[in-house]
């Protein structure tokens, strides 16, 4: 028995036969994915907030794939050496990038002749945690409340210092960001690394310190007394400081930062691969002890699908650009 089909509908059924013994083979490799160890490149020294975070979900999320991660801690210039050597890679799902805010969102406009570009050369599989940013202050600074952080800073133009890990950090441009909304002046000083600039801190020596990194560096401080939290930066509280406000809350909805983690691979990666392992991920984020641990921590867990970390990622750097292009900020 013979079909008599028209010229057209010839076409259309070739063009689906066709599409599909294409999406035969890629579909097959995604399913015999993985086969082997995957390397994570964690792009700062061993001991930081992802490689710590990451190993609270990393045998769970083994179980969950089939296969074992192992971490390759490569550090240098603000984490751009790991996340090129990520953005250079096979894109066959077997390297991988943990990386931070900055890695995604900021270096491309603090460092000159950036060789690579996250947006276009990093695939984005999902945000894993979030630290909000917590406007801490010393306990003698008589503010009570983020307006009245406002107000003081307006009534006292340069007087207040604010102190960050480090020139171009989350911190610091967390301070610049608030002080360009509230139209306020403030100076920064740059330590290396948050221990210090909470020690200044406690000392006076700055009044302000934009932790975004979890709260572990202010916790106890901030239980004895020493310090204030008076603001998280996001639209939902803290459960590790419940009596805490965000800045939503307190009319300064605008500004929500803070330091995250996210997990990408080079562009390019077949997209079936990055949804498996950002639902991987979601799962593992959400158990309860996870989640306990989070809190602990002062972090949320996240897990959001490939598309929907890409597109924050576009919001969140169009952001931090102005941001930066405004102060002219640069790092060396």
């Amino acid at each position: 028995m013979h079909l008599c089909l028209s010229p057209a509908r010839r076409a259309l059924l070739a063009f689906a036969c066709g599409a599909a013994l294409l999406a035969g083979p890629a579909a097959q490799a995604a399913d015999a994915w993985p086969s082997r160890n995957i390397r994570l490149v964690i792009p700062y020294a061993p001991g930081n907030a992802g490689d710590v975070t990451f190993r609270l979900i990393q045998a769970d999320l083994e179980k969950r794939l089939g296969a074992r991660f192992y971490i390759d801690n490569k550090s240098g210039a603000s984490g751009n050496i790991g996340a090129e050597d990520v953005a250079r890679a096979a894109p066959d799902g077997y390297t991988l990038l943990l990386g931070a805010t900055n890695n995604f969102v900021m270096n491309q406009y603090l460092t000159k002749g950036l060789r690579y570009d996250p947006l276009k050369d990093l695939a984005a599989i999902t945000k894993v945690n979030l630290a909000p940013s917590v406007v801490v202050v010393n306990a003698a600074l008589p503010v009570n409340s983020l307006s009245a952080l406002t107000a003081y800073a307006k009534a006292h133009p340069s007087k207040l210092n604010f102190g960050t890990p480090g020139n171009g950090t989350p911190p610091h441009l967390t301070g610049v960001l608030y002080a360009q909304m509230t139209q306020t002046e403030m100076v920064h000083v740059a330590f290396r690394g948050a221990p210090p600039a909470v020690q200044a801190l406690l000392a006076n020596d700055v009044q302000i310190f934009f932790a975004s990194a979890g709260i572990s560096t202010v916790a106890g401080h901030l239980a004895a007394g020493k310090l204030k939290a008076l603001a998280v930066a996001d639209t939902q509280r803290l459960a590790a400081l419940p009596d805490v406000p965000t800045t939503a809350e307190q009319g300064l909805p605008e500004l929500r930062t803070g330091n995250w983690w996210g997990l990408a691979a080079p562009a390019g990666t077949d997209p079936a691969i990055l949804e498996k392992i950002a639902a991987a991920v979601k799962a593992s984020i959400s158990l309860p002890e996870t989640v306990a641990k989070f809190n602990e921590l002062g972090l949320t867990g996240v897990g959001d699908t490939p598309a929907e970390f890409a597109a924050q990622n576009a919001r969140e750097a169009a952001v931090w650009q102005a941001t930066i292009s405004k102060a002219n900020i640069q790092v060396e």
